[in-house]
């Protein structure tokens, strides 16, 4: 069993955010996002669903046309599809993202 911590060598980059896959486990995707204060906002439309938590900073996001401001603490639901951007962040935040991907097809069982 390892143990790991979420803040640990959590230096953010120069420019833009860093993406960390922490775990992949079936259609389930766990990240660490480290933000520098210096983005270049971009709009992500995903083909999964995603549930953020900002562990540490604050940030501005744009969801379907709408601001939301995001505290240490605060956590947001954002369903496939949705269009969003990260307008601001404070430099050195941390965020926990799940994604939950659609379900892959099964394999058809082989006739014995």
């Amino acid at each position: 069993m390892q143990i790991d911590n979420l803040f640990v060598g959590a230096i953010p980059p120069t420019h833009g955010e860093r993406f960390e896959q922490l775990l992949a486990h079936k259609n389930l995707v766990v990240e660490r996002i480290v933000s520098s204060a210096a983005i270049t906002p971009g709009v992500y439309v995903q083909s999964q669903d995603e549930w953020v938590a900002l562990l540490r900073g604050e940030a501005v996001l744009e969801v379907a046309n709408e601001t939301v401001e995001l505290g240490a603490g605060d956590c947001l639901f954002i369903p496939a599809g949705t269009p969003h951007t990260v307008r601001c962040v404070s430099d050195g935040a941390i965020w926990l993202a799940i994604h939950l991907h659609p379900p892959l097809p099964e394999e058809p069982v082989a006739a014995t």
